[in-house]
């Protein structure tokens, strides 16, 4: 696949740069990398890692430039990510070929995510305009008390590889209409499509007076580079995508100087299939959802809770619909599973397969590599569907790959049960045509997972509800709805216009 090179300017010359500030690409003092693109394990080239004082200069060049930026009124602060928009629609196509290659997506999903950024800049333009505050009735006369909403500062973003460009823009798009600056550390597998973003933000800036250099910094690199941006006290939040063991990490160093961090971390997510289910949409549903970027979505399907009724026609319909699927190369056309992203993602699907196995699991289809007619140093396996006679311990641990667990159950309360007794709680599911179970399932005592659908699947969620989960999930929200007020600090103000000065609850401090 040919690099956009138009979109990388600071490439052409075959530098990998690991840290970006305002517009300038600089090759970082850490030891550098050589990520591998999973379609075909070939190099995308070696990428020079940020070192710890490189992040420290980002986060210091941001924090000038949100000092600047956070005065700007939050239209025109729009204006800036209607522009960046702009940008993103301009280069889709090219965008979207760096995700490939990078990620190993389909062009179409890849796609997809690339049209996720744009629609998050529309939303977030108009959210520039709805920074709404509180007027509240004071106890007090001749008082007003009000709650105003003002920019927070350097927001630190910690992405993973595969939504290498839409988690950061969930981020980074709602934190620049709020007044912060950004300091992004992609997966170091995706360190192409992280700058190629970068070069939007930048180009967008430069018809902006008001954009001040540095707005938008990012520093590549691997597990170092994150742990040094999340340390960093000049980071007062810290969005982290990614393993619920690098949640804690996340977690523990921000926690520990007072910080704040924002955890969308692993789904183990299910669906409930009931015996009014329509069976042939819930099919469709479940493929989707548990094959799509072969089974690498924090919302992809892990498990499956049929009813017995219903279980062995489900079972069937399913392997004869993974029968057909096309795996391979996803720069052809028709193929819809790609690859899992290294050897290291393969080793441990046939881990976790062999596991279930000895727990009680039969591998009704798929869990095998598929070498013949693939490029040869991808990672490329059938989609796996095993048959498990509980919710043992195998199943409690989720597994990035396209491997779904069948449980059956024989009451709602039951299902329930299976649904919920995982740690993780991002997505979840229910097919059904009975509405009573449908309340039940999105009802306070039903799921208790940050999303639970209804007659669709787990994954492709649209960016107007705010996204992320409970448990070890992390309980962040990014994205829509009011999830901007993550990015802002909250300001209680009391005006007295009075020639009196009365206390609060009554209190008599006579003078």
């Amino acid at each position: 696949m040919d690099l956009p090179t138009n979109l990388l300017p600071a490439l052409i010359n075959g530098a990998r740069p690991g840290l970006a500030i305002g517009d300038a690409y600089t090759l970082g003092g850490g030891e550098a990398f050589d990520p591998c693109s999973p379609i075909d394990g070939a190099s995308t080239g070696k990428c020079g890692a940020a070192a710890p004082d490189d992040v420290a200069a980002a986060v210091s060049a941001a924090h000038e430039a949100f000092l600047k930026w956070r005065t700007v009124p939050a239209p025109i602060r729009g204006q800036l990510v209607l522009r960046i928009g702009e940008m993103a629609r301009q280069n889709k196509a090219d965008l979207a070929k760096l995700i490939t290659l990078e990620a190993g997506k389909t062009p179409s999903e890849a796609e997809g995510e690339v049209q996720e950024w744009i629609d998050v800049c529309d939303f977030a333009v108009g959210l520039s305009r709805q920074l709404y505050g509180l007027t509240i009735a004071s106890e007090r006369p001749e008082h007003q008390l009000l709650e105003q909403w003002h920019p927070l500062g350097v927001v630190g973003v910690i992405s993973a590889f595969n939504f290498p460009c839409a988690v950061w823009a969930w981020n980074a798009m709602i934190a620049l209409v709020c007044g912060d600056a950004i300091v992004w550390k992609p997966s170091e597998q995706t360190p192409l499509i992280s700058l190629a973003c970068h070069e939007m933000v930048l180009r967008a800036a430069a018809t902006m007076d008001e954009a001040p250099a540095a707005l938008s910094c990012v520093v590549n690199g691997g597990a170092e580079t994150g742990a040094a941006l999340a340390a960093n006290e000049g980071v007062p939040l810290v969005s982290a995508t990614g393993s619920i063991p690098m949640g804690r990490k996340v977690a523990t160093v921000v926690g520990g100087r007072l910080g704040q961090s924002l955890l969308e971390l692993g789904g183990n997510n299910a669906m409930i299939v009931t015996p009014s289910a329509d069976l042939d949409l819930a099919v469709r549903g479940i493929v989707f959802a548990a094959v799509g970027t072969a089974g690498q979505r924090c919302t992809s399907l892990r498990r499956i809770i049929a009813h017995t009724s219903v279980a062995d026609e489900l079972v069937g319909r399913l392997t004869k619909a993974y029968g057909t699927l096309s795996i391979g190369d996803p720069t052809e056309e028709g193929v819809l599973v790609g690859p899992l992203v290294n050897q290291a993602a393969f080793n441990k699907m046939q881990t976790t397969l062999a596991a279930a196995a000895q727990q009680g699991g039969e591998v009704v289809c798929g869990g095998d590599r598929v070498t013949a007619g693939v490029p040869a140093g991808g990672y490329y396996v059938t989609p796996a569907l095993v048959r498990m006679p509980a919710q043992s311990e195998v199943v409690l641990d989720e597994t990035f790959a396209p491997l779904t667990y069948v449980l059956t159950y024989e009451t709602f309360d039951e299902a329930m049960m299976l649904q919920n007794g995982v740690p993780q709680g991002l997505s979840s599911a229910i097919f059904t045509s009975d509405v009573r179970e449908a309340g039940r399932f999105t009802g306070p005592a039903g799921s208790d997972c940050g999303i639970a659908n209804v007659n669709i699947g787990t994954s492709g969620a649209e960016i107007g509800g705010a996204f992320g989960g409970e448990k070890q999930t992390g309980g962040g929200r990014e994205s829509g709805s009011d999830s901007w007020k993550q990015y802002m600090r909250r300001s209680t103000t009391t005006v007295n216009y009075g020639d009196a000065l009365p206390l609060a609850q009554g209190v008599k401090f006579d003078v």
